[in-house]
């Protein structure tokens, strides 16, 4: 079985005068989400490719630990989980690094079966192995 998703991008004029816009027409998610170079790499108000790809990391990461935990009868009361994506723009813009974070309240599980639960989730969820061409860390703190 495969299940495939998908997004649109709609893109205008040259790099840094330009503007984009993204959308996710299955779920209406994102419905013509501003997105351009000020967006990337100043403050305006828009999205951008890291922080789309922070979300969907984060959004993995939280979902396969949850799916371990209960595989070893630790079930999460809560789970919140951080992807800070850093893009790099030395030698030309590349993404350099991704750190994890999560904060959990998991009843009755000891921290270092905690910790290796999460490196086993971080390790395996498909967004972690999507980009295992770049550096992960991963901080998890149980209480």
């Amino acid at each position: 079985m495969s299940i495939t998703r998908y997004a649109t991008a709609h893109w205008q004029g040259d790099l840094k005068s330009g503007q984009g816009t993204l959308a996710t027409p299955a779920s209406g998610l994102l419905d013509g989400t501003r997105y351009g170079f000020n967006t990337r790499f100043g403050d305006a108000r828009g999205t951008n490719p890291e922080e789309l790809i922070a979300a969907a990391h984060a959004g993995c990461f939280a979902m396969a630990l949850s799916a371990k935990l209960a595989e070893a009868g630790h079930p999460p009361a809560s789970l919140d989980a951080r992807a800070d994506v850093t893009l790099s723009t030395d030698g030309g813009p590349s993404i350099s690094s991704i750190r994890l974070t999560v904060n959990a309240d998991v009843p009755g599980i000891d921290a270092m079966k905690f910790r290796a639960l999460a490196e086993d989730a971080e390790k395996h969820c498909p967004v972690s192995r999507a980009l295992s061409a770049v550096p992960i860390s991963m901080e998890a703190n149980l209480g």
